[in-house]
């Protein structure tokens, strides 16, 4: 019974996410964790870097979806299984930091960077990396995405499930907005997974945006355990007793993300 739950939640969570790629065509604001706003990305998905490369050559783009492999040690491939008859498309990472991809081979991460046609050699010199040729022989004058921020994209569910693995990580986090306490304080709603919880979100970003009840935002931070005395003193928080005593009873060693952006979906609400 437990297998078969669990299949069934896979492939509803797999179908939802279809018709959410179908009607947006598009993702949803990418890490903040380079300062980038929100103007300055565009929201694509595989199909539309492959379809329409020449259009966004030069362009920051941000992309969510589901990685195929590595290729060397510096770059790997993206591709939406949900958007059939697409090839990969290629990501090097020149970040400068070290991105492990997930576990999980079903888990999202999600990259914003500059698309390009691939050039082997121009790519290694701009960029000081060390390529092994070979492994890129099929990939040169194909679209390529120089990536300048990467993240881990699971879902609201999947931290508040099995939130160590996600403690003290940066991730880009996608859910609609529920719960409202303040403009600081809300819940990212979990209906995907069977039994997963909704996710508190604590606002702490330079830029103070104005949620809406069921509004669908990508939200940017890294994930804590929600200890109230910590959180106060960490972000010099002053707290009213009820709001206190409330998230404490409520969240007390749950995960929260620690928002460092929080951004509006671009998506009609008669799509949503």
């Amino acid at each position: 019974m437990v297998t078969e739950r669990n299949s069934f939640n896979s492939k509803f969570r797999h179908v939802k996410r279809a018709i959410f790629l179908t009607l947006a065509l598009t993702v949803l604001p990418a890490c903040n964790f380079n300062k980038e706003t929100p103007k300055d990305l565009g929201n694509v998905t595989t199909r539309e870097v492959l379809n329409h490369t020449d259009q966004l050559i030069g362009k920051t783009v941000t992309i969510r979806s589901e990685p195929i492999g590595k290729v060397g040690p510096a770059s790997f491939t993206l591709n939406d299984p949900r958007l059939f008859g697409n090839d990969p498309v290629l990501i090097i990472n020149a970040t400068g930091k070290k991105f492990d991809l997930p576990a999980d081979s079903s888990a999202d991460v999600q990259v914003t960077g500059i698309v390009r046609r691939f050039a082997f050699a121009e790519v290694e010199r701009e960029y000081n990396l060390n390529l092994d040729k070979k492994s890129y022989l099929g990939y040169e004058n194909k679209p390529v995405i120089i990536a300048k921020s990467m993240a881990p994209a699971p879902d609201p569910g999947e931290i508040t499930q099995n939130p160590q693995r996600y403690y003290n990580k940066r991730l880009a986090v996608t859910g609609e907005v529920e719960n409202i306490r303040n403009t600081n304080l809300f819940t990212l709603d979990e209906d995907k997974l069977f039994g997963g919880e909704d996710l508190l979100v604590l606002n702490l970003g330079s830029q103070q945006v104005s949620v809406k009840e069921d509004e669908t935002v990508a939200v940017t931070g890294v994930v804590r355990p929600f200890l109230v005395a910590e959180f106060e003193r960490d972000y010099d928080l002053t707290w009213d007793l009820k709001i206190r005593e409330g998230l404490e009873a409520e969240y007390k060693n749950k995960p929260v993300l620690v928002a460092e952006g929080v951004y509006p979906s671009a998506i009609p609400e008669s799509e949503k």
